[in-house]
């Protein structure tokens, strides 16, 4: 587990595609949690501030009391945060824009939700995954401005740009193929940098989780070319 930032009150890790932040009747069968691990590793107790799906990767922040967790969240729930993901889409993507559409939670509950993207690179191989000879892909840059469950895996389905490896809101087609092409069966989304003010120095503290895993591979299987060369 790769700490990206620590200090008495916070810890901030870059977590692994695949992996719960605490237990969940969603798999009971699971076994490896980040805050047990986390809290293993350092010897304290620490407690989350956001969410961050099971199959997304990237920049998570952990408090290390209680009461810097209650400052957090309220941060994230007021917007005073800044996230940025990237995502590897099908398709090319338009250079940027900007989606709002509300979206449903899993209680039913229908809410605005906004989401603003940029395409960093567009990129093109030659291998068929339908009735085209080539297949196409965009490695995007997205910014959420609310902070809805699956919103943006929701938002670039909607654009008819889903992530790769998505399920259940991306494409059965393209995810069979990456898992028939590259065996990858992981979802491209990772959550590359959040930006808040700390609750204790008040000074603007920016956290960035570098890519990895297979995230990184898929750069290189699809020939994107702005992290090797520095571009982002």
């Amino acid at each position: 587990m790769q700490v990206l930032f620590e200090d008495d009150d916070i810890i901030a890790i870059n977590k692994p595609n695949g992996m719960f932040v605490h237990r969940t009747a969603l798999d009971p069968l699971a076994t490896e949690f980040v805050i047990q691990i986390v809290r293993d590793m350092i010897g304290h107790w620490v407690y989350p501030v956001h969410r961050l799906d099971r199959k997304t990767s990237g920049v998570l922040i952990l408090a290390k009391n209680q009461e810097i967790q209650s400052i957090l969240n309220e941060y994230f729930r007021d917007r005073e945060v800044d996230k940025v993901y990237y995502a590897i889409a099908r398709g090319y993507t338009e250079d940027e824009g900007s989606i709002d559409y509300a979206i449903e939670n899993d209680r039913g509950k229908v809410q605005e939700a906004l989401t603003h993207y940029k395409t960093i690179e567009r990129a093109e191989i030659n291998i068929s995954s339908g009735k085209f000879p080539t297949s196409r892909y965009s490695l995007v840059e997205v910014k959420p401005e609310t902070g809805r469950q699956h919103q943006i895996r929701k938002h670039l389905s909607h654009i008819f740009h889903p992530i790769v490896g998505d399920r259940p809101h991306g494409c059965n087609k393209q995810n069979r193929f990456f898992l028939e092409h590259f065996n990858m069966g992981s979802m491209m989304l990772h959550a590359a940098s959040i930006s808040f003010e700390h609750p204790v120095s008040k000074e603007i503290t920016k956290v960035d989780a570098p890519i990895f895993g297979e995230f990184e591979r898929m750069i290189n299987e699809l020939g994107f070319q702005s992290f090797s060369s520095g571009k982002i």
